[in-house]
């Protein structure tokens, strides 16, 4: 029973702690390492000890496989060459800098201070053990803060692959306490584990693929995406190659396929159930660590290295992993934009490198490592102490300051408003597309009212989207918010109507809960669409020029044009009509009404004159549409 109320309060303790958290607003998991600092020394709490293999067996392999079904393979690619300085060159040359560090002051200051210096393989063994970013706290504090996508992307994807190179790293100067290895014998062992790591990678996420194209039940399907990870891992680790690598290419893989491989159904429940993981796990994580820290402390009093060799070394390779990253990453962007050209996104600002730079938080992987060290390691508790400075120290100093230093360099976030312009452009292809099908596939016996239907819910989802834009001078509801808002109370109702034949138990409980899931199913989505509302019409959705698409009509078009009427609406003021959003057309200068509004006047317009070019009449607006090629620009 103990056990089981030990398990019940850490998850509670992550719960809360993640909760006030998002209250304060502040990062999840610095909050929860402050809270397990101070919970090390609460006398009723156990000493909890964090196994290696706990770690990086039941903790790392999903926590890789939930970050890498959600990174867009195309991105990854995309930003390899700076994914490959960061997670194979900075973690090597971070690795080398810090044991260098190590090896001089725990090496040659210890022997020259009469004690047991530490040998070589050891100081480069700490070295591999600090190399490593964490995934997590990085990439939640810059989505929190609003970094731009693209720096994101480069943090996840370095976070991805460095854990590799560092195990690889760390095994290789574990194995030459025993033997010395060549450069010859370093690079072919990297080699292997990561060609081996990427081939079975690849072997399991086509096996799975194909086995999961032939489930339909969204149970069993997930079942097997939870399984996915530590098949690829212990597959990869069986033959000695990178199982961190072999999962990532896994959900890399898997997750860009996703959408052939699985059923709607199965897509919807496996990312609910992997957002649920993925919360438990890293936020527990971050609590085990502070929770370290007690044990630690007391296991270090017993060193026989003198206090202030044991803090000069600690402080000299804290500040060792902080300076190597941006002495790593400034020159050697610049160097490669030399000798290989720009790459294909263009280049990165130098705002967005200080950023990377400073955005070196480590996690779990550093503490789970150092305890792989041998037990016979000499200043093996230094070793530890050491690993926990630097995991709570980046925590605690760039964690709590990259806000302040994103705010300063006034970097440039996602724009929401541009988000949603894309968003509206895209499901507007979307509809498109599916009326061509609609209009393929459809015969003359087809009943015409479910055509009609068909053709409604279609143009209701793409209006919808394009309803977020704009920002008139009074509030006033949409159609697509009426909708939600009326829906939204007969939903109600008819809940209330199935609980009181529920209560009064005149149908089985089975076709009950059928009728509920169909309307927490519709709801869901009304839910859904309240959540992607970006701030209604606030000063955030006054959307900037957008480069999403460009066709011949737009390039001859003029960027803007007087308006024949410039208050509203032409025929919608001379029939007393009203609207949701203006239109302008760049060919006369007509003013009239979205898709959206009730009468349409915008389209009718292009319908009537076959002017191609639109632009949006909206304040802060200044997007185009092309009605012949179906464009943004």
């Amino acid at each position: 029973m103990h056990i089981a109320i030990e398990v019940v309060a850490l998850v509670a303790v992550v719960a809360a702690g993640a909760a006030l958290a998002r209250r304060l607003g502040i990062s999840a998991p610095l909050l929860l390492v402050v809270l397990g600092i101070a919970a090390s020394y609460l006398p009723f709490v156990p000493r909890v000890e964090l196994e290696p293999e706990v770690v990086l067996v039941g903790f790392l392999p999903p926590l890789l496989y939930a970050a890498a079904i959600r990174t867009s393979l195309v991105d990854f690619t995309k930003h390899r060459r700076s994914i490959g300085l960061l997670s194979v060159g900075l973690v090597a040359f971070t690795a080398l800098g810090v044991g260098a560090v190590a090896y001089w002051l725990l090496g040659s200051v210890a022997e020259a201070q009469g004690q047991e210096p530490l040998p070589l393989w050891a100081a480069f063994a700490i070295g591999a053990v600090v190399a490593p970013p964490d995934a997590v706290a990085a990439t939640a504090i810059a989505k929190r803060v609003g970094l731009p996508r693209r720096v994101v992307t480069i943090l996840e994807g370095e976070s991805l692959v460095n854990d590799a190179t560092a195990l690889v790293c760390l095994r290789t100067a574990i194995a030459a306490a025993a033997v010395t290895p060549t450069v010859l014998d370093v690079g072919l062992d990297f080699l292997l584990a990561a060609g081996g790591g990427v081939a079975i990678g690849f072997v399991v996420a086509i096996v799975l693929a194909k086995v999961r194209r032939r489930f339909t039940d969204p149970v069993l399907d997930t079942t097997l995406s939870l399984t996915a990870p530590f098949i690829a891992y212990i597959a990869a680790e069986e033959i000695h190659a990178s199982g961190v690598l072999a999962v990532v290419v896994t959900g890399l893989l898997l997750g860009h396929k996703s959408p052939v491989i699985q059923s709607a159904k199965s897509r919807m429940s496996e990312r609910t159930n992997w957002r649920t993981f993925q919360f438990l796990l890293e936020n527990t994580v971050f609590l085990l660590i502070g929770l370290q820290t007690r044990w630690i402390l007391d296991d270090l009093a017993e060193s026989p290295l003198p206090g202030w060799l044991i803090a000069a070394s600690t402080v000299a390779v804290f500040l060792a992993v902080v300076l190597l990253r941006p002495i790593w990453i400034i020159p050697s962007t610049f160097l490669s934009r030399k000798v290989l050209g720009r790459s294909r996104p263009g280049p990165v600002s130098f705002q967005s490198l200080i950023v990377v730079s400073w955005a070196g938080m480590r996690g779990v992987v550093t503490l789970a490592a150092v305890f792989t060290l041998p037990e016979d390691t000499p200043h093996r508790e230094v070793l530890v102490f050491i690993a926990l400075a630097v995991t709570a120290g980046t925590l605690l100093v760039q964690g709590s300051t990259l806000p302040w230093l994103v705010r300063r360099l006034r970097l440039p976030g996602p724009d929401p408003a541009e988000d949603a312009l894309q968003e509206a452009a895209v499901l507007q292809g979307a509809h498109k597309a599916a009326m061509d099908k609609l209009d393929e596939v459809s015969t003359p016996d087809d009943p015409p009212i479910v055509l009609k239907v068909l053709r409604q819910r279609g143009e209701a989802r793409a209006q919808a989207a394009w309803e977020r834009l704009g920002r008139p001078e009074t509030e006033y509801e949409t159609p697509s918010e009426a909708y939600r808002r009326l829906r939204m109370e007969m939903l109600e109702a008819e809940r209330a109507h199935i609980l009181k034949v529920r209560d009064a138990g005149l149908v089985a409980d089975e076709v009950l809960q059928r009728a509920q899931i169909a309307l927490d199913v519709e709801e869901s989505m009304l839910d859904r669409e309240e959540d992607d509302d970006v701030g209604g019409r606030s000063e955030d959705l006054r959307v900037p020029p957008s480069a999403a698409g460009a066709c011949e009509h737009l390039e001859s078009a003029p960027l803007v044009r007087a308006p024949n009427t410039p208050d509203g609406c032409e025929e919608c003021l001379a029939v007393g009509g009203t609207w949701v959003h203006l239109r302008l057309c760049l060919g006369c200068g007509h003013v009239g009404c979205c898709d959206s509004s009730p009468m349409k006047h915008a389209s009718k317009h292009y319908a009537l004159t076959k002017h191609p070019v639109m632009r949006s009449f909206e304040p802060g607006e200044t997007w185009r549409w092309c009605f012949e090629d179906e464009k943004l620009g």
